[in-house]
């Protein structure tokens, strides 16, 4: 992959995270209230959820801000997909298959990530690296 398609690949999925927590930062008790809601008929007790719901929002938005910047960027991506995998287990346990397809897109981008991080040249890591 050339140096271009990375960045722009890195700065989707890094737009994508950072947006996600930074829309919920800010409301952060009404995300907690809606995610803590929405698991209520599920096997995932309450004492789990909630924690989650305030980690979600700031996880995205460190995630995000990370592969924005290029900075630490296999371990933001590797976060990322741990955060997604998470998500994929609880959409699974509501059974909000509507959700899932873009949970497992963003997993997919991820590795791709991954896949090609030699390519990250323009990057705070590369940076550093010199």
């Amino acid at each position: 992959m050339n140096a271009v398609s990375f960045l722009f690949l890195r700065l989707a999925i890094g737009a994508s995270f950072f947006g996600h927590g930074l829309v919920r930062l800010p409301k952060l008790h009404a995300f907690s209230g809606w995610m803590v809601g929405s698991f209520q008929k599920s096997m995932l007790p309450e004492a789990l959820v909630t924690p989650f719901s305030y980690a979600l929002p700031v996880a995205e938005f460190i995630v995000g801000l990370l592969l924005l910047a290029g900075l630490f960027t296999r371990g933001a991506a590797i976060g990322g997909c741990i955060i997604m995998v998470l998500l994929i287990f609880g959409t699974c346990l509501i059974e909000n298959w509507e959700a899932l397809t873009s949970q497992l897109v963003h997993v997919a981008l991820l590795v791709i990530v991954l896949q090609f991080i030699q390519s990250n040249s323009w990057a705070v890591d590369r940076v550093i690296k010199n």
